[in-house]
């Protein structure tokens, strides 16, 4: 199924979920804001939430320094 990550268009089999997504992104560890769809999802959703053909997402990482 086609998704749209960050502005780009990539390919990933169907039924996967959000949290399968970071994984395969290597981002599952890190503190991450997810909104797809133009909707906030919530982190307690992240594991449940199975993507569908064409849906968008924006993914941002927080990062510390000083």
């Amino acid at each position: 199924m086609r998704l749209k990550i960050n502005g780009e268009t990539r390919t990933y089999p169907d039924g996967i979920t959000v949290q399968e997504l970071l994984d395969s992104l290597g981002i599952s560890n890190r503190p991450v804001a997810v909104e797809l769809n133009r909707k906030v999802l919530p982190g307690d959703k992240l594991r449940e939430r199975l993507l569908k053909e064409d849906d968008t997402l924006e993914i941002v990482t927080f990062v510390g320094g000083g």
